[in-house]
C-alpha cells in the first residue's frame, strides 16, 4: 500500500484545492491531508485566512478523498509526518517547486501543476470568496507578485497582460496562469481586479481603463507622475464605489505600522527631522536606467523615501526641493536628494541608481529618536534611543518574503469591506509622493511622460 500526505491551509476550499487532493489521491492507495494551524500559518506569513481551523479541517474532510487529516503546526513538522505515518510520497503543488526537495531523502517528492481554470462568471468567485487578480505587465516584480499572492487567502491570480505575445506567454506558463494575452480588454473580461505592474508612464492610462470596465486597482509605485493625475484616480474609483491602492509596500508592513502608531504616540516628542535613504548599485541596460521610460532614480525609489514625510508629519507642507545628479548623458538622475520643509520640521530623502548610501531611516524628535537600520524599507526591527543611553527599547516585528504579501492582504481587506482606498495610504499621502516625484529631472526630458 502507498501512502502519500499534501499539506496546506485550505481556506475557503475550491475547485483548484479539491483536484489538488484528487490528484494527491491518484499517486497511491492512501492520503494524508496537514492542514495548518492558525499560529504556524501566522509564523510562516499566511494572510488573510478566513475559517477557522477546525472548520478548514471539516471541509477537507467533506471532498471524501482524505482517509486522514492531521494537523501541521510548527515547521519541521513535515519530515516527522512521513517518517510515523510511513509515507511513500509527498505532493504538494507547483507553485513550491524546489521548496521541498529536501524531504527526498525520506520519500518520493512530486510538485503538481496548478490547475488552471477561470470562470465565465463572477458566480464562482463570490461563491468561494476568491477575488480574481489580472497582472497587467511581466517585469521582475509581476513574478514576485504572483509568488506573494500565495501567502493571501482568498486571493487568486488567474491570467497577465503583456506587450506582446511571446511575453505574455512566457509569463504565464512560468507562472501557471489560465490567461496570457496581449488584449486588457479581454484580460479585464475575466477578472475582479487588477495589479498594474508596467513602466511608470502608463500606470495613469491603464489605471484609468481598469475603473472604467469596474475594476478595482492595486497600482505599482509611483502610482503616476502627477499628482492631480493620482487624485483623478482615487476620485474615480470612490464614485464608483472600487479600491484603489499604490503598492508601496512599507506602507502595509506590520513593523512601519507599529513605528508610525508609536511616534504619532508621542514616543519621542514632537518630530525635528527625519532622514530616509534607498540607493542601489543598479546595473545599466535595465528599465530604470534605460531613457524613455521615466526612469531614474527619483521616479523609482522616490516614493520609499517620501512615504515617512507623508505618514509621520503630513501632506501640508510649505516646499518641497530637490538636488540631483545626472548620469553622463542626461536622460536620468544618478542620484538626488530632496527635501521637504513643514513649519516645525524638515524631512529629507535620498535616492541612488549606481550610488550606494546606508540605508537607514532616523527621526529626530524632542525627547529622543528613532532609528531603523538598512533596509529601513523592510521595517521588521527599529531602536527608539532617548538622552540617557540606557533607556534604550527595541521593537521587533515580522516581515515576510518579499512584503508585496502585506499590500496585496491589504487591498482585498479593503474591497471586501467595501471602502475605496486604506487608512494606511491615503489618497493625500499618494499624491503627497507623486507631488516630489514629479519633481524629478527625468521627466522634463522629451518622451519620459
Amino acid at each position: 500500500m502507498k501512502t502519500v500526505i499534501t499539506y496546506g491551509t485550505f481556506d475557503l476550499i475550491h475547485h483548484g484545492h479539491y483536484r489538488l487532493l484528487e490528484r494527491a489521491r491518484d499517486l497511491g492507495d492512501r492520503l494524508i491531508v496537514g492542514v495548518t494551524s492558525e499560529s504556524y500559518d501566522a509564523n510562516r506569513g499566511k494572510l488573510n485566512v478566513k475559517q477557522a481551523l477546525v472548520e478548514r479541517i471539516e471541509a477537507v474532510k467533506a471532498t471524501g478523498l482524505a482517509d486522514l487529516v492531521v494537523v501541521e503546526e510548527y515547521e519541521g513538522q513535515k519530515i516527522e509526518d512521513i517518517q510515523r505515518y510511513g509515507v511513500d510520497k509527498f505532493a504538494i503543488g507547483s507553485d513550491w517547486a524546489g521548496k521541498f526537495d529536501y524531504l527526498s531523502r525520506y520519500c518520493e517528492v512530486i510538485y503538481l501543476d496548478r490547475t488552471r481554470d477561470i470562470s465565465s462568471t463572477k458566480q464562482r468567485s463570490l461563491l468561494h470568496g476568491l477575488l480574481r487578480v489580472g497582472i497587467i505587465g511581466t517585469g521582475r516584480i509581476a513574478d514576485r507578485f504572483v509568488r506573494e499572492s500565495r501567502f493571501v487567502s482568498g486571493f487568486n491570480v488567474e491570467g497577465v497582460c503583456s506587450r506582446t505575445t511571446r511575453g505574455a506567454s512566457e509569463f504565464g506558463n512560468r507562472n501557471e496562469l489560465a490567461l496570457a494575452t496581449t488584449d486588457m480588454s479581454e484580460l479585464l473580461s475575466k477578472v475582479d481586479a487588477v495589479y498594474i505592474a508596467t513602466p511608470h508612464s502608463l500606470h495613469y492610462e491603464q489605471a484609468m481603463q481598469a475603473l472604467a470596465a469596474d475594476r478595482h486597482v492595486l497600482c505599482e509605485k509611483p502610482m503616476t507622475l502627477e499628482p492631480d493625475q493620482t487624485r483623478q484616480l482615487y476620485a474615480r474609483a470612490e464614485h464608483a464605489g472600487l479600491t484603489i491602492l499604490e503598492a508601496i509596500k512599507t506602507a502595509y508592513a506590520p513593523g512601519f505600522l507599529r513605528l508610525v502608531s508609536l511616534v504619532h504616540g508621542g514616543a519621542i516628542g514632537s518630530i525635528r527631522s527625519l532622514d530616509a535613504a534607498f540607493t542601489r548599485l543598479a546595473p545599466t541596460g535595465l528599465r530604470e536606467t534605460s531613457r524613455g521610460y521615466a526612469s531614474g532614480s527619483l521616479t523609482e525609489m522616490g516614493s520609499y523615501v517620501l512615504l515617512p514625510a507623508a505618514k509621520l508629519l503630513g501632506t501640508h507642507h510649505k516646499s518641497m526641493d530637490i538636488f540631483s545628479v545626472l548620469e553622463e548623458e542626461g536622460s536620468y538622475d544618478t542620484f538626488s536628494r530632496i527635501t521637504v520643509q513643514y513649519d516645525n520640521a524638515v524631512a529629507t530623502g535620498t535616492v541612488g541608481l549606481g550610488t550606494k548610501t546606508d540605508g537607514r531611516l532616523t527621526i529626530a524628535g524632542t525627547s529622543g529618536y528613532i532609528v531603523v537600520p538598512a533596509p529601513w524599507w523592510k521595517t521588521s526591527y527599529f531602536e527608539i534611543r532617548r538622552e540617557d543611553p540606557d533607556d534604550l527599547q527595541r521593537v521587533s516585528l515580522p516581515f515576510e518574503g518579499d512584503g508585496l504579501r502585506y499590500e496585496i492582504a491589504e487591498f482585498l481587506k479593503c474591497i471586501n469591506s467595501g471602502t475605496s482606498t486604506s487608512f494606511k495610504l491615503s489618497a493625500d499621502e499618494s499624491a503627497f509622493v507623486q507631488t516630489g516625484i514629479a519633481l524629478s529631472p527625468t521627466l522634463a526630458i522629451g518622451g519620459a511622460r
